[in-house]
């Protein structure tokens, strides 16, 4: 059954949510930091918060299968090794951008050096699970988008958050960053409609290959519809009324809006996450 197969696979279900949150925010940070007029505040604490996702994503890591029960998808171990060390990379230049904002200075090859470790994580992940190479390129996007969206959506609410400590701080950085938002959620979709439109997957995958949309009737079609409505069309509207409300400072709605929009996203990486380890398909 497919809510069986998402349920013994929980814990990669965990480690894509983690490392998600913890990539999404650091590159929130440097959005904000290197474009924006964000409070030095706020860039730390959402520095600190991709240091404690990573940390529990490297926790997780540890534990992790090594193998997938009850799926196409196949584990090559040889990447995890590389994998774990990417992580404490990023955890560590995560750590050192806290420390260097903190004392009111910017170091921009510290932010590009600790998004390259990102990249790494998700380049080594995608090896691990993708299984042949066109399967690892095709997973490796769905992760970037993945990972910008969950950890930029939380960037987003506590920059909102922010606005009702610092009520003088311009509305540019939450415009900026819930723009951003909204096209990483337009990309999402349409390379969601890409996949159910080509039934891609992992070879083995069972509706697979050639049937176009057989994922929106076959056994996993209760978790593709979720994916596609709760997870995509309804942070898509949240998003854009987020953003219209930050264009005209109503901070407050603004907040509240991406509050549930945090939900919702992560809600659509679960499944994503949910429906490829456990069936091996791309929704």
């Amino acid at each position: 059954m497919a809510a069986q197969a998402i349920a013994q696979n929980l814990a990669l279900i965990n480690w894509t949510v983690l490392t998600g949150l913890a990539i999404g925010c650091l590159a929130v940070v440097a959005v904000a930091d290197l474009g924006t007029e964000a409070t030095r505040g706020f860039l730390a604490f959402t520095a600190a918060s991709a240091v404690a996702f990573g940390l529990l994503a490297w926790l997780s890591d540890g534990s992790l299968p090594s193998s997938v029960v009850d799926s196409p998808v196949v584990v090559d171990p040889s990447w995890d090794l590389p994998r774990r060390w990417a992580l404490a990379a990023f955890i560590a230049l995560s750590a050192a951008e806290v420390v260097v904002v903190w004392r009111r200075r910017r170091s921009r090859a510290l932010v590009v050096a600790a998004l390259v470790a990102a990249v790494a994580i998700l380049v080594t992940s995608a090896l691990t699970w993708g299984g042949p190479r066109p399967t690892a390129i095709v997973l490796f996007v769905q992760q970037t988008l993945l990972a910008a969206a969950t950890g930029g959506v939380f960037g987003a609410m506590v920059l909102g958050h922010w606005y009702l400590v610092t009520p003088k701080l311009p509305e540019g950085p939450l415009v900026l960053v819930s723009r951003l938002l909204l096209g990483l959620l337009v990309g999402l979709t349409v390379l969601s409609v890409v996949f159910a439109a080509t039934g891609i997957g992992v070879p083995g995958s069972d509706p697979g290959g050639a049937e176009p949309f057989a994922i929106l009737v076959g056994p996993w079609a209760l978790f593709a519809w979720l994916r596609l409505l709760v997870g995509l069309a309804f942070p898509l509207v949240v998003s854009w009324m987020a953003l219209q409300t930050a264009k005209s400072r109503s901070m407050e709605s603004a907040t509240g809006l991406l509050y549930i929009n945090v939900g919702s996203v992560a809600a659509g990486t679960i499944l994503a996450a949910g429906v490829f380890f456990g069936a091996g398909l791309f929704i």
